[in-house]
Parts: C-alpha cells; sequence; structure tokens
C-alpha cells in the first residue's frame, strides 16, 4: 500500500502521515458500515400532496452497539395539494373536535410558526383564547412554518431546501425561481397620493398582474382598500377587506390588517389572477399608499431552432433567431412586447457552419457539340466526367467508379433526324398557241 513505501528522499513526512491517516479512516468507516445490515426499502410516504417523509430502517448486525443512525429520511410527494383540502396543521387539530377536553367538546383551529417548539400541536379552541397542546408531535411531513418548506420529522424540525431534499439550503429568488439569480422577475415599487372628491369616491392604487409575488402595501390615512380581480378565464371579483384576517380570494391568500390610521395588506403569491388594488373615499383628508411587489417578465425572448442549412452538402451555414414569446398564453407574440422590460435583452444570431460532409461524386458534361449534319440525320456528343465539388466549392474530376451509384449521361446522340429539303418537278402545262398565229 501506498502508505507503507519507502519515503524517497525528498518526500515530505506529513504527507505520508496524512496517507497513513487517510488508510485507516477509510478502513474504519468500512468497518463501521460492515457491522450493518444493508438498509430497507422505504416507507410509504406520510402523505399523498404537499410535501411528506418517508423513512428507511436498517439493522444493526453486531452483538455490540453500531455506530450511525439506524433510520434515514428523505421527502415525497412533493407537489401541491388542490385548494379545497385545508391546511395539514389545521386537519390534525379539527381531528380532536369529537374528543371532549376537561369535559367539554371545542372546534379547534392550528396554531402556527410557534418559535419555542414549532413541531409540537397547538391548537386554539374556536372563540376562546385558550391555547393548548393536543400532540408532542406533529405529523411527519407537517410544515415547520407557514411561510417555509421546513418540515418536522419524528417532532424535529429539518431544513429543507426549495429542491424538496432534506439538509439543502437551496432557496427561491424572489420570482421563485428554485435556485435561480432573479433575472425572471422585476421589482416594482411606487407611492400613490389619493385625491378623491364628493364626485370621484374611488379611484385605482396599482394593478398587480398574475404570477406576481411578495405584494405589500400600507395604506396611511382615512381611506379604505379593496380589491377587483380579473382570472385568466375573464371571471372577475371583488372583495372589500372589511376586516382583519386572512381571506382567500381566486385562490390566492391576502392577509389584512386594518387599523385606524392605516390599513396594511401582504400576498405572498403567485397570484392566480390580476389584482387591482382601488382605494375608496372615506374621510376629509388625503391618504397615500406605499407599495413593493416583483412582478413576473411575462413576455421573454426565446431563441429558435437553427433555419434549414443554406447547403445541402458541401457546407453551408445555418442562423438563429429570436422571437417574442407569451410565458401566459403560450404563443409568440409582436417583439414590442420584449422591448417593454428593460431586463429583456435580446440574444443575438448564432452562426454555425452546416452539412460539412463532402458532396457525392456526380456526373459532370459538356455542352452538347454541334449536329454533324443540317438535316437528314446527324449526331452530336459530348464529354462527361465524374467531378467532385469540395467545401470550398473547387470542382475535380476523379475516377468514374466514383459515380457508378447514379446512370451514366449519355455521350452521343442523334440529331437534326428531320428529312433534308429537295426539289420537286410538277406536272407539265398545258401547250399554249399564241394569238398571231391563229386566223
Amino acid at each position: 500500500m501506498e502508505c507503507c513505501r519507502r519515503a524517497t528522499p525528498g518526500t515530505p513526512l506529513l504527507f505520508l502521515a496524512f496517507l497513513l491517516l487517510s488508510s485507516r479512516t477509510a478502513r474504519s468507516e468500512e468497518d463501521r458500515d460492515g457491522l450493518w445490515d444493508a438498509w430497507g426499502p422505504w416507507s410509504e410516504c406520510s402523505r399523498t400532496c404537499g410535501g411528506g417523509a418517508s423513512y428507511s430502517l436498517r439493522r444493526c448486525l453486531s452483538s455490540k452497539s453500531c455506530e450511525g443512525r439506524n433510520i434515514r429520511y428523505r421527502t415525497c410527494s412533493n407537489v401541491d395539494c388542490p385548494p379545497e383540502s385545508g391546511d395539514f396543521r389545521a386537519q390534525q387539530c379539527s381531528a380532536h373536535n369529537d374528543v371532549k377536553h376537561h369535559g367539554q367538546f371545542y372546534e379547534w383551529l392550528p396554531v402556527s410558526n410557534d418559535p419555542d417548539n414549532p413541531c409540537s400541536l397547538k391548537c386554539q379552541a374556536k372563540g376562546t383564547a385558550l391555547v393548548v397542546e393536543l400532540a408532542p408531535k406533529v405529523l411527519d411531513g407537517t410544515r415547520c412554518y407557514t411561510e417555509s418548506l421546513d418540515m418536522c420529522i419524528s417532532g424535529l424540525c429539518q431544513i429543507v431546501g426549495c429542491d424538496h431534499q432534506l439538509g439543502s439550503t437551496v432557496k427561491e429568488d424572489n420570482c421563485g425561481v428554485c435556485n435561480g439569480d432573479g433575472s425572471t422577475c422585476r421589482l416594482v415599487r411606487g407611492q400613490y397620493k389619493s385625491q378623491l372628491s364628493a364626485t370621484k369616491l374611488d379611484d385605482t392604487v396599482v394593478a398587480i398582474p398574475y404570477g406576481s409575488r411578495h405584494i405589500r402595501l400600507v395604506l396611511k390615512g382615512p381611506d379604505h382598500l379593496y380589491l377587483e380581480t380579473k382570472t385568466l378565464q375573464g371571471a372577475k371579483g371583488e372583495n372589500s377587506l372589511s376586516s382583519t384576517g386572512t381571506f382567500l380570494v381566486d385562490n390566492s391568500s391576502v392577509d389584512f390588517q386594518k387599523f385606524p390610521d392605516k390599513e396594511i395588506l401582504r400576498m405572498t403569491g403567485p397570484l392566480t389572477a390580476d389584482f387591482i388594488v382601488k382605494i375608496r373615499n372615506s374621510g376629509p383628508t388625503d391618504s397615500t399608499v406605499q407599495f413593493i411587489f416583483y412582478q413576473p417578465i411575462i413576455h421573454r425572448w426565446r431563441e429558435t431552432d437553427f433555419f434549414p442549412c443554406s447547403a445541402t452538402c458541401g457546407g453551408g451555414y445555418q442562423l438563429t433567431s429570436a422571437e417574442c414569446y407569451d410565458l401566459r398564453s403560450n404563443r409568440v407574440v409582436a417583439d414590442q412586447y420584449c422591448h417593454y422590460y428593460p431586463e429583456n435583452i435580446k440574444p443575438k444570431p448564432k452562426l454555425q457552419e452546416c452539412n460539412l460532409d463532402p458532396c457525392p461524386a456526380r456526373w459532370e458534361a459538356t455542352p452538347w457539340t454541334a449536329c454533324s449534319s443540317s438535316c437528314g440525320g446527324g449526331i452530336q456528343s459530348r464529354a462527361v466526367s465524374c467531378v467532385e465539388e469540395d467545401i470550398q466549392g473547387h470542382v475535380t474530376s476523379v475516377e468514374e467508379w466514383k459515380c457508378m451509384y447514379t446512370p451514366k449521361m449519355p455521350i452521343v446522340q442523334p440529331c437534326n433526324i428531320f428529312d433534308c429539303p429537295k426539289w420537286l418537278a410538277q406536272e407539265w402545262s398545258p401547250v399554249t398557241v399564241p394569238s398571231f398565229f391563229v386566223h
């Protein structure tokens, strides 16, 4: 082995010590793993959607204890649940509705985002301030926090990246792209100042398009915010935002807080419809609204495939182009839509050579010679040779066997096969007698 060779002059002793330690470490890991049986099959997923956990077990083959774990986990069922299925933690709380607590039935609601113990099942009795820990552990796959993919497994909060891998620290960018660079959306921020009057009772603050994320609006003043929506199918809706709470508006979660002198509106997104935030006149003084959100770049340049090659053989060229693509309708639109976004940089055409294989040899003929006879049938000839054309377009003669896959063109052919013109004598006319001979 490498660690047992004799040191040659100039070989650092530190390097030999490293090799020896590496060999011992590798051998100890092999010995440690050798004390375990093979990992068993993965269990069924703890959830059918929304992200769950599955485990695999292995058995210690040693009479003594084995180093390492006898259980491992992985995520599973990483598909979104339908909106009507509800929150997984809420389902676990409601499962206790038919169980008496201190002799009384309650309707239990989830208490989320507990900073001290996010993986215990704490629930609040509806309509009361009573909060009870109904179970020391939530079911595997329950989110630790509402705005995080981290999940509870065996009562402990485990880090989950946006790639749905346990222990991964990969996160979504502000556009919602896992491990993205933020190039697929743009930050929109602004301020609106109301100019309402007795004749103008409401006004549009901002239109927030479908797919936008991380929306936050703060109204300061006596006026009131409300929402209008329009789905991609054209269905319209309105929400008055009359009280504090979390609402589902066109399948988008809306968190609204109402205070005496201000209102705060938050939507994590992505929005499932176009939202139009409006303001309604409610007081004698003007209001201001500050807003910020990340708007998806709906129209993006898309590089086309290469156009057909300019030549079928012998070397040609082909180009790509760019077309403006609507991500919502999945169709190509006019270029002006992509020019709207400064972040959109139209890709330059790409040029590449194509069909570089030499063209196959072919027969090439010279023009026919003049016919040997102007009529009555003659012969004309031409030279036929086998040629090849290289990538530069140079044509050279080659052996005739290279062209044998196609018939050789004729080198002679008849010509002017029509009859030659000739004189044709007709019958003599009757004899005529001059008039001076007739008396």
